[in-house]
């Protein structure tokens, strides 16, 4: 059977807002955030980022490997998930908007979704000397597909060099924003050189998938472990 392995998706990690308010669902309590990393510790998973996913992926290792997202670089997530992920031995691949880097997710205002920190570069520094990878989600977070091909392959091509000059060091991760991806897109990641891509499309990562259209699992506020396992084991 083709190993399959699951990467999951979090945005925030904290006390989520109060109830109504758009995306409430995409802030992860901290003790629930917690409580799921250990349970996939103690049923021998080892949360990996995309950088040490790809050799499972590619069969040059073998083992029980989840990979552990973040989208959007949020401070949050500096604060509440690296002591757990660094309890563990986990790694871990953020995705970070490089212009809104010591800024906040401006893109979700018009959606009512509220002001958030995002990492600064300083943070965003200490996240990568813990052994996390850096990965890309274009400048300033728009739909791809809705602008121009020229525009996206600024946003697809200039956040790497941007990461780049800040942390010193290749940067192979990206992540679609919103999800949205089609041909073009995909071919504008490929010839700016990544060495892999994560979407919104549900389902476990094999050998066999594009690495550069590579399925997600989302992880949403008030996902108990035993979901989150289910979710791993099946999608």
């Amino acid at each position: 059977m083709t190993p399959r392995f699951p990467i999951l998706m979090y945005h925030q990690i904290g006390p989520p807002p109060r109830r109504g308010v758009p995306g409430r669902s995409l802030t992860v309590p901290t003790a629930d955030f917690v409580a799921q990393m250990r349970w996939l510790k103690r049923l021998g998973y080892r949360g990996v980022s995309m950088r040490d996913l790809m050799p499972y992926l590619k069969g040059e290792k073998q083992g029980r490997a989840v990979g552990i997202t973040f989208d959007d670089g949020f401070r949050n997530v500096h604060a509440n998930a690296m002591p757990v992920l660094a309890e563990l031995g986990f790694t871990a691949t953020n995705y970070f908007v490089s212009r809104e880097i010591g800024g906040s997710n401006v893109w979700d205002r018009a959606k009512g979704i509220p002001a958030a920190e995002c990492m600064s570069k300083t943070e965003l520094l200490e996240w990568q000397a813990a052994g996390h990878e850096v990965g890309a989600h274009t400048l300033t977070h728009p739909r791809l597909t809705e602008i121009s091909p020229d525009e996206a392959a600024r946003e697809i091509a200039d956040v790497r060099a941007e990461l780049e000059a800040i942390c010193g060091e290749p940067v192979e991760a990206f992540c679609y924003p919103h999800g949205a991806v089609d041909e073009t897109i995909r071919r504008l990641v490929a010839e700016s050189g990544y060495g892999n891509a994560t979407t919104t499309v549900k389902g476990r990562a094999r050998a066999s998938d594009d690495p550069l259209l590579l399925p997600r699992i989302t992880v949403r506020r008030g996902h108990p472990w035993a979901l989150l396992l289910l979710k791993c084991l099946t999608a």
